[in-house]
């Protein structure tokens, strides 16, 4: 069984991709209320029902007369297979295009028991009935329509996987921009509040100083003025020049105050600017979502992600915005 050319293979393989799109998409649309373009491509083409289903066909070949054992290694083969798919993407794009957490038996969210179920009834499902009329119409097809079939798919493929790839790095380094312009922001504003309170205590205690000055200097002064009307003449210029030391010594706290006082609006004011420019600029990102951006968002509800969850959902719900 199974001896096909490449082309053939390949159009297989595309006409898998097809068959798990609409399954896909029936399903999350159906739970979601409303259409969703399930996948990370933007045609309707799942590439991991495509591989699985060649996988499939394969790992099933030496039990074909006996549907447990088809069951089994099928069941076996795609899970493998969207473990690595999902670990990989991961890695790639600092998201979970699927997430099984919240299921029961899940191995790291990748796979779980439930979709590894379904795995093995749909490789019974696919080899026993499914792929037999389909092998009747690729195998009836002429090779050369085939082979423009594959190669016209083909470019179409390619270019939405390399467009699809090339948005999907991208949107992990917005989510990591974006995660790492928050935890600065929060930074900033907790300098903000230290420095707001410092320049506070500050400022009390110069008016605490300069009350007690003031009462020390109106002292001294009442002072000297009895022991002015009390001394002759001749100490009088004296005592007209110790009050004016005292004056330029009351003249320099309030000076002093007033520099201390303006310290800190030079901090502040960079700060506030800092605040402004990263919110700004964090706002943008947010906001910028193309065609491919939205569309990888809008086609896969469940992806999470562990280092950028904020950020993801952030961008999920302006988008529903």
């Amino acid at each position: 069984m199974y001896i096909y050319t490449w082309y053939q293979w390949l159009l297989f393989f595309f006409i898998y991709c097809f068959i798990g799109w609409i399954i896909e998409s029936t399903y999350v649309s159906l739970k979601c209320g409303h259409f969703v373009n399930r996948g990370f491509l933007r045609l309707p083409l799942l590439p991991l029902y495509g591989s699985g289903a060649i996988i499939m066909l394969w790992v099933s070949l030496p039990f074909q007369d006996n549907l447990f054992l088809v069951f089994l290694s099928g069941m076996i083969g795609a899970s493998a297979l969207e473990y690595v798919t999902g670990w990989t993407m991961e890695r790639l794009f600092k998201m979970k295009y699927w997430d099984y957490t919240n299921n029961p038996f899940n191995i790291n969210g990748y796979i779980c028991l439930g979709t590894s179920i379904a795995w093995g009834f749909l490789t019974i499902v696919l080899t026993e009935f499914i792929h037999r009329p389909v092998e009747t119409v690729v195998l009836d097809l002429n090779p050369i329509v085939c082979i423009v079939l594959c190669g016209i798919i083909g470019a179409l493929f390619v270019a939405d996987t390399v467009e699809s790839t090339k948005e999907a790095l991208d949107l992990g380094r917005v989510l990591e921009s974006m995660t790492k312009m928050k935890a600065e922001l929060e930074e900033i504003q907790v300098q903000m509040a230290l420095l707001k309170a410092e320049t506070a205590d500050k400022l009390s205690d110069l008016r605490d100083e300069q009350i007690q000055r003031a009462a020390n200097l109106k002292g001294e002064a009442a002072v000297k003025i009895t022991t002015l009307k009390a001394e002759t003449a001749m100490r009088t210029e004296e005592t007209i020049n110790a009050l004016k030391e005292s004056a330029e010594r009351g003249l320099e706290a309030a000076s002093l105050f007033k520099e201390t006082a303006g310290k800190a609006v030079p901090d502040l004011s960079s700060l506030s600017e800092r605040l402004q420019s990263l919110t700004e600029n964090r706002d943008k990102l947010s906001k910028h979502l193309g065609f491919y951006r939205k569309g990888l968002l809008r086609g896969n509800p469940t992806a999470s992600s562990r280092q950028f969850g904020e950020a993801l959902k952030e961008l999920k719900e302006r988008l529903k915005n």
